[in-house]
């Protein structure tokens, strides 16, 4: 039997020919693994946008008043109707607007007679005048009497016209073609228009060409020009893009809190009509587009390999003006110098660099690598 001293003997052995065995294992394993996460290098279009934010409005919005006042009577017109250019909205109560054109009418029927008599008085005193029966102020003071019968006259007519344009006010038309997007009124309601136009409707004219509203931050207003494209989504589609084109780049800035912005107009067609006034609108201007580029992916100009792994050039800074990748060559990284171009966010373009479509660019490292360093430390630990 064997004593104690070569049980324990035999059991390190043992031991420690498991452990060199894992080693081996491991190592061997993590020597056919790449280290490094890669992308190939490939060629694509890349489309440079600046984001915002804006609301959809209609092109033309029209506010339909009124400029009488008066309890409303009728309503022909409710949300969502499609209106006709003259089409009747409303009607007010007409009955004082009647009685008082009826008083005017009245009032223009004396001027009338009024001045017919004054005019017949005045062909009397100038007869009498030719016969010296009356002298020249008389006949002054009834020629001043006949001037002012037309005058009276005048005034009548005038107030006519003006109490038959309020009875026609109070019948409220449609000054445009459209639909109708707001009524602000209903019947029995009390108008009144002594200090300003009060809103009845609300009428957009063609919902099928639609206008956003939107406010661009200071540093990027420069890159922005007329008939610029644009592509946005709304809430209420977010799988749907839509698209526009820049109309306007409004000088006016807007600040607030000691933030500049600008506001920008862009038209878009809304021919099935989805789009809905007042919908907030997530925009990306088209700043740049490119074709069938040279492009990696942004994660490469990110990553950075430890100084062990690099060799003392590779360490040195890049140019000026220009940024480093790392290819993956023989399971090591080997940097690259290159000049970039637009990105998209997600990939850059390459403009010139050593390097050709389906090279493997690095990303980062692998999980299997930090994870073999870690077990490689807790081994010699």
């Amino acid at each position: 039997m064997f004593s104690q001293n070569g049980k324990r003997i035999v059991l390190i052995f043992i031991l420690m020919t498991a452990i060199i065995a894992y080693w081996y294992s491991a190592n061997h394993k993590e020597s056919n693994t790449t280290p490094y996460k890669t992308r190939k290098i490939e060629q694509g279009d890349i489309i440079q946008t600046i984001s915002a934010n804006g609301t959809l409005t209609p092109l033309i919005l029209v506010n339909v008043g009124t400029q009488i006042s008066g309890t409303v009577a009728k309503l022909y017109a409710d949300y969502n109707d499609r209106v006709e250019i003259g089409q009747v909205l409303a009607e007010l109560d007409p009955a004082l607007l009647r009685a008082q054109l009826q008083q005017s009418k009245a009032n223009l029927l004396n001027a009338q007679t009024a001045l017919k008599i004054a005019e017949n008085k005045l062909k009397r005193q100038r007869l009498l005048i030719e016969q010296a029966f009356i002298s020249p102020e008389a006949l002054e003071i009834v020629i001043r009497e006949a001037e002012a019968a037309r005058a009276q006259l005048a005034v009548s007519k005038a107030q006519v016209e003006r109490d038959q344009t309020n009875l026609n006010y109070s019948v409220i038309r449609s000054p445009i073609s459209g639909v109708v997007i707001a009524r602000d009124v209903d019947i029995g309601q009390t108008v009144a228009a002594n200090f300003q136009t009060p809103t009845l409707f609300k009428i957009a004219q063609d919902l099928r060409r639609m206008q956003i509203n939107i406010s661009v931050a200071e540093a990027d207003i420069g890159l922005l020009h007329i008939g610029q494209s644009i592509n946005f989504s709304v809430d209420a589609f977010q799988n749907r893009q839509f698209a526009g084109t820049v109309k306007q780049v409004r000088l006016n800035p807007t600040i607030q809190e000691n933030v500049v912005t600008y506001n920008v107009v862009a038209i878009v067609d809304n021919e099935d009509e989805k789009l809905l006034p007042g919908m907030t609108a997530n925009i990306h201007f088209v700043v740049a587009q490119k074709k069938d580029v040279l492009r990696v992916p942004n994660a490469a100009l990110r990553f950075q390999p430890k100084d062990s792994q690099l060799s003392d050039s590779d360490k040195a800074s890049p140019k000026s003006g220009s940024s480093k990748l790392y290819i993956l060559k023989e399971n090591k990284p080997l940097l690259v110098n290159i000049v970039t171009g637009i990105s998209d966010g997600n990939y850059t373009e390459i403009i010139s660099g050593e390097m050709n479509p389906g090279d493997p660019v690095i990303i980062s490292e692998s999980v299997d690598k930090k994870e073999s360093e870690s077990k490689f430390r807790l081994r010699f630990f």
